[in-house]
């Protein structure tokens, strides 16, 4: 709701005070999220040793917290826009933070996988909240654009931290101590959000329809689940009996939301040329990327031998270069264009992933550390320009729509990655040769996956357990190359497909209206 009036306009455009310090809060949950994602592939292989999952229940821990917040980040969203996003984003923290807990204390690989799930039940009410709290809050655009940036920043930052910080744990306490990490950061966020964080919501919002809720989750858990089946095992009756009704029923989302005087998201919004563009750089760029954020981790301690902190600190790289770009993008965006800089991070991407094609066993870190400095720097320029060409797309009264637009297309592109990429590194992995003399009990436990492997080959005699090991390995690395090859593929494609559909398209110039 807007007013003409000359002193309701300067009200509207007035810097909050006290804004800086509620961004700080707000980028304690982004904290909380990254760290959470980035701690799990961390403790991989030491979840693997302990509940002894199968290949495909290693994968399913993996994206069901993606496959789950993906399909409700919508609802979330435009639940925030009506109840209000403060009061969401505070209860969504109690949430999340006592679900780590359950994660923690998992004792089977089925409970850990609806562990994860309720994980992303929290987590869906978080990033919306703080993205469309930002829009709300930042009110001159050259302001919001730094503020999208730092936001960007700290989560690459959380995800810096909690490799770093997990390494620590997983070699001094059990792997469940990853999960318990996030208990302070909630405590700090609810205490001082309380305090600091206005509430805002939609004046008008009209009511909460259960019925798209319920379309939107059926409709992208089904078509993800779908796409991850095909790839890990074949088409069959069944996947595709759910396919049909997981795209049927974003059809009917997508038709209702046409219909209703208050949709739960406004499916015009994809008639903005910039707008579409941007959330489809999203999802193509993290699917790209997933896969070897996913598996980099299992590379470094169980291939290339490091210790769980070593492997942390050799990531930080990306963080690092996240960082920096992510604060410089919307100046850069700016000065050159916003399609420059999207096209340029995209393709700032792709080819160190291109690079990565040619990975071995004995890759020198130098080579390593340059690839992840590149790819962070890339993603920090695409993903905070992106999300403020998101932002800036909309009234801020539809901010929470907006931004979890943006948020589904970061975490559905993220499930999607894992299900495509990682099915690609466990289908190569699966055929690798069994070594002669290697039982047949070893051998299947080995071709589960590679922390089985290393298991398997640590309680086998003589060569045995060597040549086991070297070959799961190497047939590791042919995955990981191999998956590396098709995400630079995408990221390059979509570079391309950015520089056309952004063509034009401008971040706001900071301006507040005159009384």
């Amino acid at each position: 709701m807007t007013s003409t009036h000359p002193a309701a306009a300067e009200a509207e455009f007035r810097p909050r005070p006290g804004r800086w310090i509620a961004l700080a809060v707000l980028v304690l949950a982004v904290l909380l999220v990254a760290v959470d994602a980035t701690v799990l592939g961390l403790a991989t292989p030491f979840l693997s040793e302990d509940l002894k999952p199968s290949g495909t229940q290693l994968l399913w821990i993996g994206d069901i917290y993606s496959f789950v917040i993906a399909g409700l980040l919508v609802s979330m969203g435009s639940l925030g826009d009506r109840i209000g996003r403060k009061k969401l984003l505070l209860t969504g923290a109690v949430a999340f933070g006592g679900i780590s807990v359950l994660n923690a204390y998992a004792s089977t690989p089925e409970m850990m996988i609806l562990a994860r799930a309720l994980l992303g039940v929290a987590g869906a009410t978080l990033m919306p909240a703080t993205l469309a709290l930002i829009r709300n809050l930042f009110h001159d655009p050259r302001e919001r654009s730094l503020a999208i940036g730092i936001w960007g920043a700290m989560a690459s930052a959380g995800a810096a931290v909690g490799p770093v910080v997990g390494g620590f744990l997983l070699e001094h306490f059990w792997w469940g101590s990853v999960f318990l990490i996030n208990l302070p950061v909630m405590a700090v966020l609810v205490l001082v959000g309380i305090r600091t964080l206005p509430e805002s919501k939609d004046p008008a919002p009209g009511p909460w329809d259960l019925l798209s809720v319920a379309l939107s989750l059926i409709g992208v858990v089904g078509v993800v689940y779908a796409i991850k089946e095909v790839a890990a095992h074949g088409a069959g009756w069944d996947v595709a009996v759910i396919a049909v009704a997981g795209v049927g029923a974003l059809y009917w989302f997508v038709r209702r939301q046409l219909t209703l005087p208050a949709p739960l998201l406004d499916v015009r919004l994809f008639h903005h040329r910039g707008f579409s563009g941007a959330v489809l750089a999203d999802l193509l760029t993290i699917l790209g990327l997933s896969g070897l954020v996913f598996f980099l981790s299992q590379y470094l301690q169980l291939v290339q031998g490091r210790s769980p902190l070593e492997a942390g600190l050799a990531e930080l790289p990306a963080a690092v270069g996240a960082v920096t770009t992510g604060l410089l993008a919307g100046r850069a965006a700016r000065r050159f264009s916003v399609r420059a800089v999207v096209a340029g991070g995209l393709a700032a991407i792709g080819v160190p992933l291109a690079v990565m094609t040619g990975l071995s066993e004995t890759t020198g870190y130098p080579l390593l550390g340059a690839v992840l400095l590149l790819v962070g720097a890339g993603a920090g320029f695409s993903f905070t320009v992106t999300a403020d060409v998101i932002l800036s797309s909309v009234p801020k009264e539809q901010a929470g729509s907006a931004s979890a637009v943006s948020e589904t297309a970061y975490e559905l592109g993220a499930a999607l990655g894992i299900a495509l990429l990682g099915s690609v590194v466990t289908g190569v992995y699966r055929d690798f040769p069994t070594p002669l003399g290697v039982p047949a009990g070893p051998s299947a436990a080995a071709h589960q996956s590679l922390g089985g492997a290393v298991e398997a080959a640590a309680g086998l005699p003589g060569r045995g357990g060597a040549d086991l090991l070297a070959a799961a390995q190497s047939a590791f690395v042919d995955g990981l190359r191999l998956a590396s090859g098709l995400g630079a593929a995408v990221l390059l494609a979509t570079a391309v497909a950015a520089w056309f559909l952004l063509k034009g398209q401008r971040l706001e110039e900071g301006s507040i209206p005159p009384a």
